[in-house]
Formats: structure tokens, C-alpha cells, sequence
């Protein structure tokens, strides 16, 4: 009986040794991005039926972003799920271009708003969504960059990267419903211009990080 138990203890601790790093690292990695998503997915629902209510382009750009940014959630996931570092760079290089996309369709509406002006209601409502923006990137960025460090991961370091510039550029939301407030129409537009410009900078500094770690 005794014999048995040892020979059960002794296959056990054996067993549980074939759990290598890499299939606790994958599951680590999964439960990162799965946070990450329903944060990011919840702040960019909220910020659309405020959009709904109100249209305004500066707004849009956030959520289109946010959305973007939620959805490269299922790319890193494949990565980790198949454990393969290459899939990660992957993965990386597919969220560059979900935030160059985001930026082209921030950029594109803005120019058209700037062209067609057009009055903003529910500003605060408006301003609402932009400190919502603010406080589900701050958080969606914590959980990838602590992730990111933890396991090594460059694709979930550019992404938290991205995540913490994304909550700034909400607070861009909030400036653009006070200059529409104070009379200035051309603020809600330009402020989309503004948050643009900025995506494209993460852009390039995620660019950077892919394929700096790419290069290892």
C-alpha cells in the first residue's frame, strides 16, 4: 500500500514537473488578454451610445480606437493559446496596423467635420464618455503592461503602450465638448485631427517595439 502511494506521490510530482513554463505562461497570457478585451469592450460600448446621442467626430475616434484596440485582443490570444513567441511578434504587428486603421478613420472623419461642422448636444454626457475612455484605458494598459513584464511579452508591452496613450487622447474627448461649449464648434473636429496625429505616433513607437524584439 505503501508502495503504491510513493509510486502515486513520485508520478504525481513527475507529472506536475511536465507543466513547463511555457503552458503556464500561455495560460497567464490568455487570462491578460481576455481582461483586457472585456475592459477595453466595455468602455467602447459605453462611449458608443453616448456617439449616438451626440455625433461627435473626436468621440468617434476614440471608440472606433478603442474597439480596434479590443479586438487585437484575439490575435494575442491565438498567440499565447499556441505558445509561440513568433505568433506573438505576429500578433504585434497586427495591432500596428488595427491602430494605423484607427488612425486613417479618426483622420478621415475629422477632415469631412472640419469641412461640415455641425452643433454638438449632451456635452456633458459627451465629456462623460471622454473620462470613461480615460479610466478603461488606464486600466486595460495596467493589466498589459504588468502582463506584458511579467511574461515577457513585447506584443503585450506595445499594447499597454498604446492603452495608457489611449486614455490621454479620452481626455481629448472632454477638451473638444468645452470648446464646443464655449462656442467654438470647430473644437470637436480638431480635436479628432489631434487624436490622429497622436495614434500615429503610437503607431510608429509600437513599430519600434515589434521590431525591436523581433531582432532578439
Amino acid at each position: 500500500m505503501s508502495g503504491h502511494t510513493h509510486a502515486h506521490a513520485h508520478g504525481h510530482g513527475h507529472a506536475h514537473g511536465l507543466v513547463d513554463p511555457e503552458i503556464t505562461r500561455s495560460r497567464d497570457g490568455l487570462r491578460v488578454v481576455a481582461a483586457s478585451l472585456a475592459i477595453l469592450l466595455a468602455t467602447a460600448l459605453a462611449q458608443a451610445v453616448v456617439y449616438a446621442a451626440t455625433g461627435s467626430v473626436a468621440l468617434l475616434a476614440d471608440l472606433t480606437h478603442n474597439f480596434g484596440d479590443a479586438l487585437t485582443a484575439f490575435p494575442l490570444g491565438a498567440a499565447f493559446l499556441l505558445r509561440s513567441r513568433r505568433a506573438e511578434l505576429w500578433a504585434g504587428g497586427f495591432v500596428v496596423l488595427a491602430i494605423f486603421v484607427s488612425a486613417c478613420v479618426a483622420g478621415a472623419e475629422s477632415v469631412f467635420r472640419l469641412a461640415d461642422p455641425r452643433d454638438l448636444d449632451h456635452l456633458l454626457a459627451l465629456a462623460a464618455a471622454g473620462l470613461v475612455g480615460f479610466a478603461g484605458n488606464e486600466l486595460a494598459a495596467r493589466v498589459r503592461l504588468r502582463g506584458g513584464a511579467r511574461l515577457g511579452s513585447a506584443a503585450l508591452i506595445a499594447d499597454g503602450r498604446h492603452a495608457r496613450t489611449d486614455g490621454l487622447v479620452s481626455l481629448g474627448v472632454v477638451a473638444g465638448a468645452g470648446a464646443v461649449a464655449v462656442g467654438f464648434p470647430l473644437g470637436d473636429p480638431l480635436v479628432g485631427l489631434a487624436i490622429t496625429v497622436i495614434i500615429l505616433r503610437v503607431t510608429w513607437q509600437s513599430i519600434r517595439t515589434i521590431r525591436d524584439a523581433a531582432s532578439e
